[in-house]
């Protein structure tokens, strides 16, 4: 099937994202214009202690309507590597950074209509290293042991989609840290 960009202009500009309409060819020489919603690649950091806990942050969120459990997140600033945000992020949301961070994977959150490309990273050898945090968070720390944490996925208590996909990314890391 061949689909042809015909056009795309900005239709709204924020601070954390854009909206483009975009108009496509499509199979059978139909035209459809799209709402895309640009937004900067992001990453998910999965921080594992020493005593195989995961740390969590709790924040309140706006699209949900209330707090969500959460793994430490951010979005990447213009040119930054997807590591160097990972690195940053583990510190500003737990106060934490890592000796060793590894890619674990990376998905699209919501490629129907937005471009947003998450990273996600496994933080091990945690060690106290606060960045203050952005001034409109607002977070607080759980330290959860994996089981629990993966327990609370299951019965449907992280309703977080990247927290979600992360967890399953790191699947093989954490039921190491259980045995």
């Amino acid at each position: 099937m061949i689909f042809e960009e015909l056009k795309r202009d900005t239709v709204y500009q924020g601070r954390a994202f854009g909206v483009q309409l975009v108009r496509m060819r499509l199979p059978g020489d139909r035209l459809r214009d799209y709402d895309l919603v640009r937004h900067n690649p992001s990453v998910t950091v999965v921080p594992l202690d020493d005593k195989g806990r995961l740390l969590f942050v709790r924040q309140f969120r706006l699209g949900a309507g209330g707090d969500l459990l959460e793994l430490p997140a951010g979005v990447m600033e213009t040119g930054e590597e997807p590591l160097d945000c990972a690195a940053r992020e583990i510190r500003e949301e737990t106060g934490f950074s890592a000796g060793k961070l590894e890619l674990l994977g990376d998905f699209f959150l919501a490629p129907g209509y937005c471009d947003e490309h998450m990273y996600v990273f496994l933080a091990t050898g945690l060690l106290p290293d606060p960045l203050e945090q952005d001034e409109d968070e607002f977070l607080e720390i759980e330290a959860i042991p994996a089981a629990e944490a993966l327990k609370l996925a299951r019965e449907n208590h992280i309703q977080d989609s990247k927290t979600l996909a992360s967890l399953l990314l790191a699947l093989p890391w954490l039921n190491q840290s259980r045995g």
